[in-house]
């Protein structure tokens, strides 16, 4: 572990030092590379036979139909704001590193039930496996949204830090996937070609990132200004994309004219858990970044269930998404479904299972007799 750690202190040191131009873009790219094989290295070592499990607390079940991580450094407030939105006890104290292991707590909101993870406090250098990090983050990479909780009195410059955590674990922030395509073949070299003009990518640098990890044949196309670290991503492969809300807490404690200065901050909500404030503000934050549709059903001769919406994400909110949901077998009795709302092109509509549904629609489905 140390000599991976030593490598990529090295590398980090060497790219601290090269300037950033034309000429050095190809070996900063490869530099790049060799980073994150390093990291990917560390963060899940080979496993050998017998190892201890994730540790106490953190093999947290999946409930609920989303799930959103409060992740922070220690006594930033978020065991309180758990305990204020969920109900839910998670250790509160003034002291650091009060919660030790993830307390899971859900809210019930829209008629969708949110499972809200309390995270352990992350330290710095928690990417390279300090602390209770790794568990932390990788238990951040399997949620939907991710909360940053940072404290108004203690700088901003936290956020920095967090974020580098968190990338260094292949979690990108309020990203979208790059938009380029890359293919692996089995002869014929590496073939580059560009719908745009690039400033960032060359074929040398591309040829570097792809033979340090061992490609020789491949087609790139990118549809964009790509960077270097754009291409390491699509090769790892191991990428998360994220949406994140970044909870500054205890705003009591600032001055008005700081808040106006946190208030240029993209992607924030400004809060004070103790006193409850603007909690509901968040809520409403958080149900716009997770982007769930609720979808009513309505038995035959009978009003809809407004109570009891079916949720689903906005990626997958097909008519048969819908069916899977409720149960796997009713796709195999399925006939057409009658849908009203709007996506619905009159009151109802009669549909297939590839129709896609907006968010409040109401359906019915008709099974074979």
């Amino acid at each position: 572990m140390a000599t991976v750690m030593q490598k990529i202190k090295d590398i980090e040191d060497e790219m601290a030092r090269t300037q950033k131009n034309k000429a050095t873009a190809h070996h900063l790219g490869l530099l790049k590379a060799k980073l994150a094989k390093l990291r990917r290295d560390l963060l899940a070592p080979p496993s050998k036979g017998g190892g201890g499990g994730a540790g106490e607390g953190f093999d947290v079940t999946k409930s609920g139909d989303s799930r959103v991580g409060l992740v922070g450094f220690p006594s930033v407030g978020k065991s309180t704001l758990l305990n204020k939105l969920t109900g839910t006890f998670s250790e509160v104290a003034s002291y650091e590193f009060t919660t030790l292991t993830c307390i899971p707590g859900v809210i019930t909101y829209r008629g969708a039930k949110i499972q809200l993870l309390d995270l352990p406090g992350i330290i710095e250098g928690a990417k390279d496996g300090k602390g209770r990090g790794r568990q932390v983050i990788s238990t951040a990479r399997t949620c939907n949204c991710i909360l940053i909780v940072l404290d108004a009195i203690k700088p901003i410059t936290h956020k920095r830090l967090i974020e580098k955590e968190l990338e260094g674990f292949g979690i990108r922030l309020n990203k979208e996937p790059p938009n380029l395509t890359f293919r692996r073949k089995d002869k014929g070299g590496i073939n580059f070609t560009s719908t745009v003009t690039n400033t960032h990518l060359d074929l040398e640098t591309v040829k570097a990132i792809c033979g340090e990890y061992r490609i020789h044949n491949a087609d790139i196309s990118l549809r964009y200004d790509a960077t270097a670290d754009d291409l390491i991503d699509v090769i790892e492969g191991s990428r998360v994309y994220i949406p994140c809300i970044y909870v500054v807490n205890k705003i009591d404690q600032i001055t008005l004219e700081e808040l106006e200065i946190l208030d240029k901050l993209p992607h924030y909500c400004p809060i004070s858990a103790h006193l409850e404030w603007n909690l509901d503000g968040l809520l409403e934050k958080i149900w716009e970044y997770l982007n769930l549709t609720r979808i009513y059903t309505k038995p035959k001769g009978l009003n809809p269930d407004y109570e009891d919406p079916v949720i689903l994400s906005s990626k997958k909110r097909t008519v048969e998404d819908f069916c899977t949901r409720i149960h796997k077998d009713m796709l195999k009795q399925f006939k057409y479904a009658l849908v009203w709302g709007s996506s619905a092109k009159h009151k109802p509509q009669r549909v297939g299972k590839e129709h896609e549904l907006e968010d409040e629609d109401v359906v019915q489905i008709v099974k074979k007799v």
